[in-house]
């Protein structure tokens, strides 16, 4: 078994242990969703709430160790293989704490979601930056448009600027740390604005003689 796997899969059996372990003490319905305030608004029946996130993380790292398997173009994915297996563990660990912090929540420990949630999402947007500058043509991973699955210059030139875009939408999550009230607008502008721009600037890239 691979480092990354081994990993991965103590990482499972720690959520499913500390589950089991904790579950008589939760309560009937688990609080699972907060609002960009940070306030809680959503809620499961406690079986669900419970085993949710790590049957998620169980499916996802699933699906993410087949993907250099399945992929017509596998051999390229070895080619930042290293940077992927590290772009799992992230993903991996991210799920895990989320879930450790649903868990802490509803055993009344209230941990701040507007803090510490964020910084997570901008550490993971800051990991896909390398990642993307990294990767190289394939059908799964990076910025996938018609014209950079066509070319292997357009795949490098778009991914390169997506890994910058990418680390310019973590600050932007960081600096939302410091707006609580507009946290939600820091996540959605920066990526509703600059990650559709890939798409032209693959297209035009394509269409350069």
């Amino acid at each position: 078994m691979k480092p990354t796997q081994t990993i991965t899969t103590i990482l499972i059996l720690l959520t499913l242990i500390t589950t089991i372990l904790l579950y008589n003490y939760l309560p009937d319905q688990l609080t699972t969703h907060w609002n960009s305030k940070g306030e809680p608004d959503g809620q499961m029946p406690k079986l669900q709430g419970a085993f949710l996130t790590p049957i998620m993380l169980m499916a996802i790292t699933l699906i993410l160790f087949l993907v250099p398997k399945i992929d017509p173009l596998k051999d390229n994915i070895e080619k930042f293989r290293k940077h992927y297996d590290h772009f799992i563990l992230i993903i991996s660990l991210f799920l895990a704490i989320i879930h450790f912090i649903t868990l802490a929540w509803n055993l009344n420990y209230k941990v701040d979601i507007n803090i510490i949630v964020p910084i997570m999402v901008a550490f993971l947007f800051y990991y896909l930056s390398t990642l993307l500058s990294k990767s190289k043509r394939n059908w799964f991973i990076g910025i996938r448009t018609p014209w950079t699955l066509s070319s292997d210059k357009v795949w490098d030139k778009t991914n390169k600027l997506g890994g910058k875009i990418f680390k310019i939408i973590s600050i932007f999550i960081l600096l939302g740390t410091f707006f609580n009230d507009y946290m939600i607008y820091f996540i959605l502008i920066p990526i509703a604005i600059l990650i559709p721009s890939l798409w032209i600037y693959s297209y035009l890239e394509f269409k350069k003689p």
